[in-house]
């Protein structure tokens, strides 16, 4: 059913946040770094996935992910919904089927045999394609899926997620440069702010994640050698 409540962007973020934390998906640890894709360590780490496991939270977001695009992009933006292989497809697939709109996926790179497709699914020149994945960091991953998207000859301007990072300045306009368009549900500065509201942490380690969030990469060059 296409969600017809549509409430303010601040309180989707605030109850995002509050369902990420509730289900133990952020982490925090100042003391002890995670160690990113990229190789360098950051105090936070977010798990997206788990949403799937949890019906009442996975439904709810995805209707706050449903009414944030039909809010930015419009009512009737879009002909097909696209995941990202692999974390954005169960997410594909419930904003799909909410919109009443055919769901394809996207691989990360061509799967080597077979027809060595990219795009799986029905996906035709022309259509209007949302791409859906669980998070984004600097953005550089969303290119790569948009570019396989417009290679069939549909059109692709806007990316949906249920996270994004909100530290990385030249994130959006990466976007911006290759005609995408961010919507995210909740950032960093969204998780931190319940965070200290629930005192879901510690205040040290508080501290230091907010440290982390207002100059990353000085953080980062401290810590790596």
């Amino acid at each position: 059913m296409i969600p017809a409540s549509f409430p303010p962007k601040e309180e989707i973020a605030r109850l995002t946040a509050r369902a990420l934390l509730e289900i133990k998906a952020v982490h925090f640890n100042a003391a002890t770094p995670f160690t990113l894709a990229s190789g360098l360590p950051s105090p936070t780490y977010i798990d997206c996935r788990k949403l799937i496991s949890y019906p009442r939270i996975r439904s709810t977001l995805m209707d706050f992910l449903c009414v944030t695009v039909m809010r930015d992009a419009g009512f009737e933006a879009f002909d097909n919904i696209a995941g990202g292989e692999t974390a954005g497809i169960p997410f594909a697939a419930l904003v799909a089927e909410r919109l009443a709109l055919p769901m394809t996926y996207v691989r990360k790179k061509p799967k080597g045999y077979g027809r060595n497709a990219r795009i799986e699914g029905v996906m035709t020149p022309g259509q209007r394609v949302l791409l859906v994945e669980d998070l984004t960091t600097d953005g550089g991953s969303k290119l790569s899926f948009v570019d396989a998207i417009r290679e069939t000859g549909a059109a692709c301007a806007h990316t949906a997620v249920i996270f994004y990072y909100g530290i990385f300045p030249e994130t959006v306009g990466k976007l911006a440069d290759h005609g995408i368009a961010l919507h995210a549900l909740c950032t960093w500065w969204d998780v931190l702010a319940e965070a200290r509201a629930q005192a879901a942490f510690d205040e040290a380690t508080l501290t230091e994640v907010e440290s982390f969030l207002h100059d990353p990469r000085a953080w980062q060059a401290a810590r790596t050698k």
